[in-house]
């Protein structure tokens, strides 16, 4: 029996692909619903029930940034697969007094008590993924007392309320949230506290099913009542360390007690006439400024959306930039060749997203044949959630918030009702590389918040999720927005791109030098397919990796919101 090539299977199996269940009347054949429009405020967001939370509480008099807090700790406890407050926080803010964004970077450092040494010493080549070595100091509850400081209007313990009430009186859970929680259950349940407090009766809880949480209500209304310092500081602190202790962690009360996020300035790049704003490493969004300042130099108005000539260009040109972002991505304060001077990484990441930087790395696209292996430039000097909310003043928030893979390390402290992310995992154990291992260091972040001004104001303010797929995306919508002309619903619902193989900031993936693997999702036709693998493209079917999106827009003249969240999650945008 003759076996049928794996490239010409996955052909087939894109092409075989059934069209779209419905006809709609506007829009492009692959739109799931209509744009959602408002004049005074909006949410989107990966839950419907947080979107609704969002929006209470701006209707209470509460702003986008309380907004934005209320909805991601509602996520917390809907959304236990992607995040919580046992992981790190992002976020961009517009501020319509300032006129201006800001950033905050929520990232937590690795426990000072572990040391490269230790992990060499006892037989590690790489962080483990799961239980209490990968696991860092939690970001997120630091950011939201961060942002609720500067920008916030209600009392903590008012936007912190609707989720301790479903915590403690349950909500039913979502299709895909069920989904991922059934698959964590398995590789999660080892780890003391996880089954007791995410499972029912040891499984997953089922599609619809009511779901409660009453210890993390708990936690919650602490840090409602008293404070940031009741986390970091407080009796939670003391629980956090015994728990480590009593299980071969090195997470201590002293970790927690030091731990600070920072405001820092968003890195821009303009794209033609439009500035797209990410944060700066430790996280990965300037690979997306990267990729569209590479893209830039070609005519995409003569370039259909699609088809095999711009497939091939982004996947050239993402290739270019994750190759820096291999070797260049790091904490500031330990960035290669920099001596930890945090002016020195500034300028660093302002060479790498410069035009004359772009146009040395795109003069090495080839449009005819798709590159096995890529160099890093040489310089002169990943499961989440993703939400954004804007209010009736005008703010806008662009927040990101994760456990790292899924529901994290499988780390739960009796009684607190959350789980510990594991983002240590993207330390590399091995001296001199930017992201080695060091005690107290940040590792390199996969998720990032984004947002476009046009003309010095608000215009998008839009995420997409899903580890390295995150920067990929980013640059898709902005290509599809500006360069082909669609809604904001289309953009995110648009067939997307994603490239898997490059040389990794983590060290997880060898030094690329097969070209890797190109996924495209259910939309490219077979034509297009056929042309990018004579360029030498490997090409193959994989299912779900695409992201997550959401986006909040403003008319610039009416002031008038327009909210778009896709139909690969569960999410919902509205407004009011």
């Amino acid at each position: 029996m003759k076996v049928m090539p794996a490239s010409l299977m996955c052909c087939l199996v894109l092409l075989a692909a059934p069209a779209p269940a419905a006809d709609r009347i506007t829009g492009r054949d692959f739109a799931t619903r209509s744009v959602v429009y408002a004049p005074e405020a909006m949410a989107a967001t990966s839950h419907p029930l947080a979107t609704q939370i969002a929006l209470d509480v701006m209707k209470q008099g509460g702003s986008a940034v309380d907004a934005a807090i209320a909805a991601n700790a509602a996520l917390g406890l809907m959304e236990p697969t992607g995040n919580g407050i046992g992981g790190d926080l992002f976020a961009i803010v517009w501020d319509p007094k300032t006129q201006k964004l800001h950033g905050y970077n929520g990232s937590g450092r690795s426990p000072r008590g572990l040391t490269l040494k230790w992990f060499q010493d006892n037989g590690h080549e790489s962080v483990p993924s799961h239980g209490p070595l990968p696991v860092t100091v939690p970001g997120a509850v630091d950011g939201w007392f961060a942002l609720h400081g500067r920008f916030g209007k209600l009392p903590m313990s008012e936007v912190l309320a609707p989720t301790v009430r479903y915590a403690r009186e349950g909500h039913p859970v979502h299709d895909t949230i069920a989904y991922y929680w059934n698959r964590s259950v398995p590789l999660l349940s080892k780890w003391p506290g996880f089954s007791e407090q995410f499972t029912i009766d040891g499984r997953a809880p089922r599609t619809g099913e009511l779901w409660k949480n009453p210890n993390l209500a708990n936690t919650l209304e602490t840090i409602g009542r008293d404070g940031r310092d009741a986390f970091y500081k407080g009796d939670i602190a003391r629980r956090i360390d015994a728990y480590f202790r009593e299980n071969d962690g090195f997470l201590r009360y002293e970790d927690l007690a030091a731990h600070e996020g920072e405001w820092v300035e968003p890195a821009s790049a303009n794209y033609r006439g439009v500035d797209v704003w990410e944060l700066p490493p430790n996280g990965q969004g300037i690979a997306a400024l990267q990729i569209l300042e590479i893209l830039e130099g070609f005519d995409f108005s003569k370039i259909d959306f699609g088809s095999a000539e711009h497939v091939h260009l982004f996947v050239e040109a993402k290739k270019l930039a994750f190759a820096d972002r291999a070797r260049w991505y790091a904490d500031p304060d330990y960035f290669p060749a920099r001596d930890g001077d945090r002016a020195k990484a500034k300028a660093l990441v302002g060479e790498l997203i410069s035009e004359e930087y772009a146009a040395k790395r795109r003069a090495l696209i080839n449009p005819d044949r798709a590159a096995k292996s890529v160099d890093a430039g040489i310089l002169q000097h990943g499961d989440t959630i993703y939400l954004t909310t804007a209010d009736k003043d005008g703010m806008m928030v662009s927040l990101i918030q994760s456990n790292y893979r899924g529901m994290g390390s499988g780390m739960a402290t009796p009684g607190l009702g959350f789980i510990f992310q594991d983002r240590g995992e993207q330390f590399v154990l091995k001296a001199g590389h930017p992201n080695s291992f060091a005690p107290g260091k940040r590792p390199f972040h996969t998720i990032i918040p984004a947002f476009i001004t046009k003309d010095g104001k608000p215009w998008v303010s839009f995420g997409l999720m899903g580890g390295a797929m995150q920067p990929q995306g980013h640059a898709q919508i902005v290509m599809n927005l500006v360069d082909f002309g669609m809604n904001l619903q289309e953009a995110g619902d648009a067939p997307r791109i994603q490239h898997d193989g490059s040389t990794d900031p983590a060290g997880q993936v060898a030094e690329m030098n097969d070209g890797g693997v190109l996924n495209l999702e259910t939309g490219f036709d077979y034509e297009t397919i056929r042309a990018l693998m004579r360029k030498g493209h490997t090409i193959e079917f994989a299912d779900g990796p695409y992201g997550g999106y959401q986006a909040i827009a403003r008319d610039p003249e009416t002031g008038v919101y327009a909210g778009a969240s896709e139909s690969r999650k569960d999410g919902q945008a509205a407004g009011y």
